[in-house]
C-alpha cells in the first residue's frame, strides 16, 4: 500500500513538472529508482514467502523521509559541499594519528621484562590496535587509562600523549567544528538568499498577473486594491496572516491601487511569525491605585520578587546543608517551616498585587508569571537559553530527520553484520548480572567486565541503543574492543564511520546552529528595548537570523528571470515575452 501511494505521489509530480523538468530533477530520478528497486525487492520477498534474512528495501525507507522534506534536502547539501571543505583538517588529523602511532610503536615496543610490556600489550601491540587506542584517546575516552602502564615506569612518557592530545583533541578537532560552522554559516546564508529571491520572483510575478488585467495599470505599474484583497480572499492561509495583510493593504490605500513596491511589502507579513500580544491593563478611577498599579506592573517589582526567590532558595540550601549528617529524627524542621511559610506570604502578596495591576488575562499572558516562585536572577541569562532552546526546536527539524536517518541505516548494517555475534552467557534463576561478571575471567574495563550484554545488534531497538552510547563516546572503546575479538579487525571501520558521523559531523553541525541561535539572540537582546525581546521570541528563524546579511535581488534580475520562466507569458508595456 506504501509503495503504491509513492508510485501515485511520483507520477503527479512528473505530470505536472513535464518530461523536460523531470530529467533535471535528481531527487525524481533518484525516487524512482528507489521505488523500482522496492518492488523488485518485495516480490523477491514475496516469492520466498518473506523467508529471507536481507532485504535491500529496508536501507532505501529513509529516502521517503528525506525527499519529502526541502528542509532536509537543503541540509544534507549544506553538508555534501561542508565535506570536501574539511577534508584538510580531516587529512591533518590521519596524519596526526599515524605519525603518533609509528612514534608510538618505537617508544614501546616488547621487550625482554614483561613487567615493562604493559603498554605494548595493551595498546601497542599491533598497528591496528595502535591506531585504535590513540583514535580513541583522540576523543579522550580512554584518558588516562592509555598512559597509565607508561607513565608508571616514567614520567617521561606523559609527555607522548599530553601532546597527542593538545595537538589533536583541543586544536585539529577544534579547527574543524570552526571550519564546519563557517561552511555551515555561509551555506545557510546561501540558501536563504536563493529562498528569498523565488519569494521577489513569486511576489513579481502575482504583481505583473494582477496588473496585466488592464493596460493602463500594466503601463503606470500598479494594481488595484480590490484585485488584490479578492485574491488575499480566496487563498488559503492563516486568518493572522490573511488579516495583517489586508491591514497593510489598506495602510496604503490613497486612489484605490499599490504600486509594486507596496505590493512586496504588503506579502512581508508571511514572512513574520504570530506576536502574542498581552492584554492592556484595567483601569482605575482612583490616582493611588493607579499609583500603585505602576509599581506593581514596573520590571523593578519582578526583579525583586526574584531576589526574594534567590533567598528562598539560598535558605533551603544552607538548612539542607546544615541537616545532611542528621537523620530524619534528629532534625529540627521548626525554624525551616517559619522560613518557608514567610515566603510563601510573599509568593501570594506577589500574585495578588499583579494581578490588581494586570488583570488575571494579563497576570496569565505573561510566562513568567506562571513560574513566579521558580525564578531566581541566575534564571533571568538562563531564560534567553530556554528562547534559543524553543527556537531551535523549529529549525531543527531537518537535522533531527537526517539523524534519523543516519540511526536508521546504521542499525540496519550493523543488524546485517553483527547480529548474534556476542552471545551473553545463560543467566541461571536468580543470578544478577554481578555475579555472571564476577564469575568470567575478564579483565577490567572490558565489555564483559562491565555487563554491556543488553548492548548489541540482535535488534533493531538494542542497535539503536548501542548507536546512541558509541554516540556519547564515553567507554566507546570497550564496543569496539569486544566486536574486534568476537568478530573481526574490520568490523573497527563500521564503528569509526558512525563516530565521524555522529559525534563529529552532526554534532558540529548542532553546534553551528546552537551558536548561530544564540548569537542572533544576544545580538538582538543587547540591542533592543524590553518590548522588542518580548517580539524576538516569535520572530526567530533561519530567514531571520540572516536578515540583515541577505541581499534583495534588484527589479533588473527578476525580470530577466519572469522572462525566461518556460510557464509564464505576461504583459510588460504591451509587449508579451
Amino acid at each position: 500500500m506504501c509503495l503504491i501511494i509513492f508510485i501515485l505521489d511520483l507520477a503527479v509530480k512528473s505530470y505536472l513538472i513535464g518530461w523536460n523538468e523531470f530529467r533535471k530533477n535528481k531527487w525524481l530520478i533518484s525516487y524512482t529508482i528507489v521505488i523500482i528497486v522496492s518492488i523488485l525487492d518485495w516480490v523477491l520477498s514475496i516469492s520466498m514467502i518473506c523467508d529471507e534474512k536481507l532485504r535491500v528495501r529496508r536501507l532505501f525507507r529513509p529516502f521517503f523521509l528525506l525527499q519529502q522534506s526541502s528542509l532536509m534536502k537543503k541540509t544534507l547539501k549544506c553538508i555534501k559541499r561542508t565535506l570536501p571543505e574539511i577534508a584538510s583538517v580531516i587529512l591533518l588529523l590521519a596524519l596526526h594519528l599515524c605519525l603518533f602511532t609509528m612514534i608510538g610503536m618505537l617508544l614501546f615496543p616488547k621487550t625482554e621484562d614483561p613487567l615493562k610490556n604493559e603498554e605494548w600489550k595493551v595498546y601497542f601491540r599491533n598497528l591496528p590496535t595502535s591506531l585504535t587506542s590513540l583514535l580513541v584517546l583522540l576523543t579522550t575516552a580512554n584518558n588516562p587509562d592509555v598512559m597509565i602502564p607508561a607513565y608508571s615506569l616514567n614520567r617521561g612518557y606523559a609527555i607522548f600523549f599530553v601532546s597527542f592530545s593538545v595537538i589533536g583533541t583541543y586544536f585539529l578537532m577544534n579547527l574543524m567544528t570552526a571550519i564546519i560552522y563557517n561552511q555551515f554559516r555561509g551555506y545557510l546564508l546561501m540558501a536563504v538568499q536563493t529562498s528569498i529571491i523565488r519569494r521577489r520572483l513569486g511576489i513579481r510575478a502575482a504583481f505583473q498577473v494582477l496588473s496585466c488585467h488592464n493596460p493602463e495599470n500594466a503601463t503606470r505599474e500598479r494594481v488595484p486594491i480590490d484585485a488584490a484583497l479578492q485574491v488575499m480572499s480566496r487563498v488559503q492561509m492563516q486568518t493572522y496572516y490573511r488579516d495583517a495583510m489586508v491591514l497593510e493593504t489598506h495602510q496604503y490605500e490613497t486612489d484605490g491601487f499599490i504600486n509594486r513596491e507596496q505590493f512586496r511589502q504588503i506579502f512581508d507579513e508571511l514572512e513574520k511569525d504570530r506576536i502574542k500580544e498581552h492584554p492592556s491593563l484595567p483601569h482605575y478611577n482612583s490616582v493611588g491605585l493607579r499609583k500603585l498599579q505602576i509599581i506593581f506592573s514596573h520590571c523593578i517589582f519582578t526583579i525583586f520578587g526574584n531576589a526574594v526567590a534567590l533567598a528562598h532558595v539560598v535558605c533551603i540550601c544552607t538548612v539542607l546543608v546544615l541537616n545532611s549528617e542528621k537523620s530524619v529524627a534528629e532534625r529540627d524542621n521548626h525554624n525551616m517551616e517559619i522560613i518557608n511559610m514567610c515566603f510563601i506570604i510573599y509568593y501570594l502578596f506577589e500574585m495578588c498585587v499583579k494581578i490588581f495591576a494586570l488583570s488575571w488575562r494579563g497576570y496569565f499572558s505573561y510566562r513568567n508569571n506562571i513560574f513566579d516562585g521558580f525564578l531566581t536572577i541566575i534564571l533571568l541569562l538562563m531564560a534567553l537559553v530556554a528562547s534559543t532552546l524553543l527556537d531551535l526546536v523549529k529549525n531543527l527539524r531537518a537535522f533531527a530527520g537526517i539523524l534519523v536517518v543516519a540511526y536508521y541505516i546504521f542499525a540496519v548494517f550493523g543488524i546485517w553484520l553483527f547480529e548474534g555475534a556476542i552471545k551473553p552467557p545463560s543467566v541461571p534463576y536468580n543470578t544478577t548480572i554481578n555475579n555472571i561478571t564476577s564469575n568470567l575471567s575478564t579483565e577490567c574495563g572490558t565489555y564483559e567486565q562491565l555487563g554491556y550484554w543488553p548492548n548489541n545488534f540482535d535488534d533493531f531497538a538494542a542497535a539503536i541503543i548501542l548507536l546512541y552510547n558509541i554516540m556519547i563516546i564515553n567507554n566507546w572503546q570497550a564496543f569496539i574492543e569486544a566486536y574486534t575479538r568476537y568478530t573481526t579487525e574490520w568490523s573497527k571501520i563500521y564503528f569509526v564511520c558512525w563516530w565521524f558521523t555522529s559525534s563529529v559531523m552532526w554534532v558540529n553541525l548542532f553546534v553551528a546552529l546552537i551558536l548561530e541561535n544564540f548569537t542572533y539572540k544576544w545580538d538582538r537582546s543587547n540591542s533592543c528595548s524590553v518590548t522588542d525581546v518580548e517580539r524576538i521570541r516569535y520572530e526567530t528563524s533561519v530567514q531571520l537570523i540572516f536578515k540583515e546579511q541577505v541581499k534583495e535581488p534588484t527589479e533588473e534580475e527578476l525580470l530577466y528571470q519572469l522572462q525566461q520562466h518556460p510557464h509564464l507569458h505576461l504583459y510588460w508595456t504591451h509587449e508579451t515575452n
